[in-house]
């Protein structure tokens, strides 16, 4: 049992307030909306202006420019789980003719597949979709200046080349397929194509004066998969739910985890990007989510699994403004001053005596670990000492258990008995863990000295 979700602490709130009216002032950002989600709603939002006209708040939309690829890559993987595409696929098996070489599905949604960050000039943000009307006008000359797979280079037109994808095996439009697939189950009625009001207007901000320019909010066109839409707080954060627990509807909670998994690492110490997602570890959480620009717009979106909170923040300001910055903050703020309270620990449901009897001690050679029994016949093998590598591991059909992170995730464990049925070691990816150090008698590999254990002296 757990007590209903308290509301934020005065002192919580005034400190969030705070944080976006000082980030707008500092910034210099005709508007800021803002908003956090804690234990599955909006905790609390907030907004701050200084032009005349609607107040900014949870509901007012702002272009949310590269947030708009995370929505993209959950199309890509609905497709996966169908069966219609695998990630290891060339993308020239669905799109021939792109130049894209042997790009992998999986490589684009990483920002691995070499291709370029942006499409030839002019710039694309700034012009009309209808100047690139075919997938060679985004790719250009030399779609590829680094070879496929060797190392992360964010690219837009990458996420181009997705969306081209989903239309190409959906048989629907990309902005269709995002309706029908995401929005809807989601109930995200506030994520558009384009504008709907309440919505903000997009302003350049002169960098030596108090004076704004309007900036175009142009049809990306064939772009739009990289960065096209129209997002309010309150929609992203109910987006930030899905892809922190997923929802059977849209993407499973295994499919939005394997989002969350880094595909490649970045050249920025301590981030990285998985499947559509930016991934940055802070000295106490790991963050989850994307940042977003386009003229006249800046955007951020975060959330913590394990503080079971999430920030947005949106401005119409082409720059100036950290909006990432400020979403993380707005999270931190929250997570730091009020904890996420854990559930209460309470006896499994029943026990399986065979799975109880291999808990306790075993050892590595000479390194001694733990194994403990976990829900759903899950098992966690950890380092005693706490320094080594330890992992969880998810039970399979056959008896046998799969890792789930770090150094052993993928990596098969099974149980060796001897002729009488009694446990010999636990097999972990060829490494034999026995009850005693190098145990006598165990099917240790390599063999054990006849002399055993014994001292050094004369």
């Amino acid at each position: 049992m757990t007590s209903p979700s308290e509301e934020l602490l005065p002192s919580t709130r005034r400190s969030l307030l705070h944080r976006i009216a000082t980030a707008q002032r500092e910034g210099r950002a005709p508007s800021l909306a803002a908003a956090v989600r804690r234990e599955g709603r909006i905790a609390w939002s907030g907004g701050r202006t200084g032009q005349e006209g609607p107040f900014p708040d949870a509901d007012t939309q702002y272009r949310i420019g590269s947030i708009t690829k995370t929505f993209t890559a959950v199309l890509v993987l609905r497709l996966r789980d169908e069966g219609l595409l695998d990630l290891d696929d060339q993308v020239e098996k669905h799109l021939p003719g792109t130049g894209a070489g042997g790009a992998t599905v999986f490589q684009l949604l990483g920002h691995s597949a070499g291709l370029g960050a942006e499409a030839p000039a002019p710039w694309w943000e700034r012009t009309p979709g209808t100047l690139r009307p075919e997938l060679a006008d985004v790719l250009g000359e030399r779609p590829q200046p680094h070879p496929a797979g060797h190392r992360f280079h964010y690219s837009n037109p990458g996420y181009t080349l997705l969306g081209s994808l989903v239309e190409a095996v959906r048989g629907v439009s990309w902005e269709e397929a995002l309706r029908r697939e995401i929005l809807e189950p989601l109930g995200m009625d506030r994520t558009t194509y384009g504008p709907v009001a309440p919505y903000a207007e997009g302003w350049a901000v002169h960098p030596w004066a108090d004076a704004v320019v309007s900036e175009p909010a142009e049809d990306l066109g064939l772009m739009a998969p990289a960065g096209q839409l129209w997002s309010t707080p309150a929609d992203l954060l109910r987006f930030a739910g899905f892809l922190a627990e997923g929802d059977d509807r849209v993407l499973s909670a295994a499919s939005v985890r394997e989002m969350r998994t880094p595909a490649a690492p970045t050249e920025i110490g301590g981030s990285g990007y998985g499947l559509g997602l930016q991934i940055v570890k802070t000295e106490t959480r790991t963050l989850f989510g994307h940042g977003g620009s386009l003229p006249g717009f800046v955007a951020g979106l975060w959330f913590s699994e394990q503080d079971d909170v999430a920030a947005v923040a949106l401005a119409n300001a082409t720059s100036g403004l950290p909006a990432g910055t400020v979403a993380a903050e707005l999270l931190s703020i929250v997570a730091d001053a009020e904890p996420r309270i854990p559930e209460p620990w309470s006896p499994l449901p029943e026990v399986d005596e065979e799975l109880l009897a291999l808990t306790g001690i075993w050892h590595w050679g000479t390194h001694t670990f733990t194994l403990r029994l976990t829900g759903g016949r899950g098992l966690e093998l950890r380092p005693l000492g706490g320094t080594g590598r330890g992992a969880s591991f998810t039970p399979r059909p056959d008896g046998t258990w799969t890792g789930l992170d770090d150094y052993y995730a993928g990596e098969i464990l099974r149980v060796v008995r001897r002729d009488d049925g009694s446990v010999d070691h636990l097999d972990l990816g060829s490494f034999a863990f026995t009850r005693e150090p190098y145990e006598a008698g165990a099917d240790v590999p390599g063999g054990l000295d006849p002399a055993g254990w014994r001292g050094t002296g004369g």
